[in-house]
């Protein structure tokens, strides 16, 4: 499970298996029992989350794109170069 950055108590990172086929770029977010996916591609959207409130999750959308280029090249060296996944 590659951790791609942490900020304040939030952990954004992928699961080395992310579906067969591929899933489109994306993120998972986790802070204690609280958790998000967003999709990165085609555009940054939130795709599921629990136990967040809505300013905790714009909070999180600002950290993925100010992110979004590490988060990208951080999947593609992952599931493109090494063949992860």
């Amino acid at each position: 499970m590659p951790v791609i950055a942490r900020y304040r108590g939030y952990r954004l990172f992928f699961f080395s298996n992310e579906g067969n086929p591929l899933e489109p770029v994306h993120v998972h977010v986790r802070n204690g029992a609280r958790v998000a996916k967003f999709w990165i591609e085609p555009q940054i959207s939130l795709a599921e989350a629990y136990e967040m409130s809505p300013s905790e999750l714009k909070e999180i959308e600002n950290i993925i794109q100010e992110n979004e280029s590490k988060i990208k090249e951080a999947w593609h060296d992952h599931f493109v170069s090494h063949g992860g996944g």
